[in-house]
């Protein structure tokens, strides 16, 4: 009987080891339809490729559905790295003779181990039975234990159940599930796994755009969207950041968010409006890399202001304290690269963009520019530098890395500008504040509603435009100086600005009839929320400016009404 049961063993064993040997013959190069040699990228497309093919919810056949399985288990062996190395040596991805054939040990069913050097063996029946063991150097060595499940001495490598011998070959032998279930591979991990914590220190009100997996871990295709979301986040590396919740253990987080799964996974854009909000956005299209890398993309920061270079003048915003800076590229719309910048120093820099072409343009001349792209910045005093032109970069990780360290330097340089100016100090030439041209793009920035006093410079010729610029400023900024050491206001009272009154007689007309052509260069002072003005018409020195301009702070003169709202053109 015994020899009966010994013989019935070897024979079932053969088997099963020709089962095994079968199962491990699924090439997962040919079931990508990849060569050996294949780049990961390659590897990636092969595998989008079939699953848009394969996808259980694109396919309903039971064949389609097995044969995405099979893809799935041969990507996750071919996208990791050490996996692969694995079955290109030993034809298993665990080091192993197998290609996912089987059943996982202690369950009922067989395992196999391959301990490269730690010992190990074959061993079948009871004990009487016999052993093959092997160890030492590095010589592979394999060890069956057939068994029950429930963790008692049946489970043990010297002895197995026949009921469960036979039950194991009755089975199916299914693939691996790992991959519909969420495991990491090596390439993975790269996607942050995000808990409560994670998302209030790195991801609000960092200035960052993030692309969001929420997930519970039973559901299939987790694995097709985590390659999707890494195949974008490589080709955007440095303007997003990615990563996933696990909606079954962050439950809170994800009720709070709004973001539960239903069916399948869910993909969001963590990004910000134009007015700095937040917004957690989803993606509902097809499930393709480009498609969701455009999305990104669209969903990217825009706290950059796009600016008509012939109608700009920076000073229009001098009365903030913020340092600027503006991009100079030949582009259409503002480059990703500095859309990602406005978003990482958002509130610490004003970001500007505009298209142009020639560098022999006056206007491109005069800002110092000779080769695009290039960045222009004012200092808070209203300096301008050139900070680089002709930039170079290898790549948007590289590009926002280079870029974000010279906007730094900018800014240190700023706050030491800042700190060294004295109340009361007069400007040297090289730093005096170019007074911005009235104008209808900028009208309501300098003279809207919002500000309470503009103080502005009318002239006729060029020469008085010339008298108005350099004593206006110089009192602008003596004047901003007396304010900051004696207010804790956080507005500023005063905005200068310069008017041609040859071009805008019907703003000079809205305030008087005789749109004040007896003077060359006058002085108005005007109160947008009033509807009021006052003028001077005196000697423009610095002294009876300066006179003017307390005059009006203090309430000491006395104001007009105009005849109507003053009308830019």
């Amino acid at each position: 009987m015994v020899r009966t049961r010994v013989a019935i063993s070897v024979v079932l064993v053969s088997t099963f080891l020709l089962l095994s040997a079968e199962a491990k013959s699924v090439d997962p190069y040919k079931v990508l339809g990849v060569s050996r040699d294949a780049k990961q990228r390659e590897i990636q497309k092969a595998f989008h490729k079939l699953s848009l093919i394969y996808h259980p919810d694109k396919n309903k056949n039971k064949g389609a559905q097995e044969k995405f399985s099979e893809i799935n288990n041969a990507y996750e062996i071919l996208s990791d790295e050490e996996k692969r190395k694995n079955y290109d040596l030993y034809g298993d991805e665990k080091g192993q003779t197998g290609f996912d054939s089987g059943f996982p040990g202690g369950n009922g069913g067989y395992s196999y181990s391959s301990n490269g050097g730690h010992g190990g063996g074959f061993s079948f029946g009871g004990p009487g039975g016999w052993q093959n063991m092997g160890g030492g150097g590095g010589s592979k060595s394999y060890s069956f234990s057939f068994g029950g499940g429930g963790g008692g001495p049946s489970e043990s490598s010297f002895g197995f159940g026949m009921d469960d011998l036979f039950s194991m070959f009755s089975g199916s032998f299914g693939s691996s599930s790992k991959a519909e279930t969420g495991s990491k591979s090596s390439k993975a991990a790269t996607i942050k796994t995000i808990n409560s914590q994670v998302y209030k220190k790195e991801i609000i009100d960092q200035g960052m755009t993030w692309l969001v997996l929420s997930y519970l871990p039973s559901q299939r295709g987790t694995q097709y969207h985590e390659s999707i979301i890494e195949e974008v986040a490589e080709s955007l590396q440095g303007a997003l950041k990615v990563g996933r919740i696990n909606c079954e253990t962050e439950s809170s987080l994800c009720k709070q968010l709004d973001i539960v799964p239903r069916r399948a996974p869910r993909l969001f854009v963590y990004s910000y409006t134009s007015s700095g909000k937040a917004t957690l956005a989803e993606y509902t299209e097809e499930l393709v890399a480009k498609k969701v890398k455009s999305f990104c993309q669209e969903h990217l920061p825009r706290f950059s202001k796009r600016i008509d270079l012939n109608t700009f003048d920076v000073s229009a915003v001098s009365s903030q304290r913020t340092p600027k800076v503006m991009l100079l590229s030949t582009k259409k719309d503002t480059p990703v690269i500095w859309r990602v910048l406005s978003g990482l120093y958002n509130g610490r820099f004003v970001f500007y963009s505009t298209e142009v072409h020639d560098t022999s343009d006056p206007k491109i001349r005069k800002l110092g520019v000779d080769a695009f792209p290039a960045i222009v910045g004012w200092l808070s005093n209203g300096e301008k530098q050139v900070l680089k032109t002709g930039i170079s970069v290898k790549n948007l990780k590289s590009a926002v890395h280079e870029l974000g360290k010279l906007l730094e330097g900018f800014e240190k340089k700023n706050k030491k500008v800042s700190s060294n100016s004295q109340p009361g100090q007069a400007p040297s030439e090289s730093s005096e504040r170019i007074l911005p041209l009235l104008s209808r793009p900028n009208f309501d920035s300098i003279c809207g509603e919002n500000t309470p006093v503009c103080i502005i410079g009318a002239f006729r010729s060029s020469r008085g435009k010339e008298k108005l610029q350099s004593i206006l400023s110089k009192v602008s900024q003596k004047s901003l100086s007396r304010r900051q050491a004696s207010t804790t206001g956080s507005q500023d009272t005063v905005t200068y600005s310069l008017l041609e009154a040859a071009k805008q007689s019907s703003f000079l007309s809205s305030l008087d009839k005789s749109e004040f052509k007896t003077s060359d260069k006058l002085l108005i002072a005007y109160k947008p929320r009033r509807g009021k003005f006052a003028t001077f018409k005196g000697d423009i020195t610095m002294e009876e400016v300066e006179k003017f301009i307390a005059a009006v702070l203090n309430g000491d003169i006395q104001f007009t009404k105009a005849r109507q709202k003053p009308q830019i053109k």
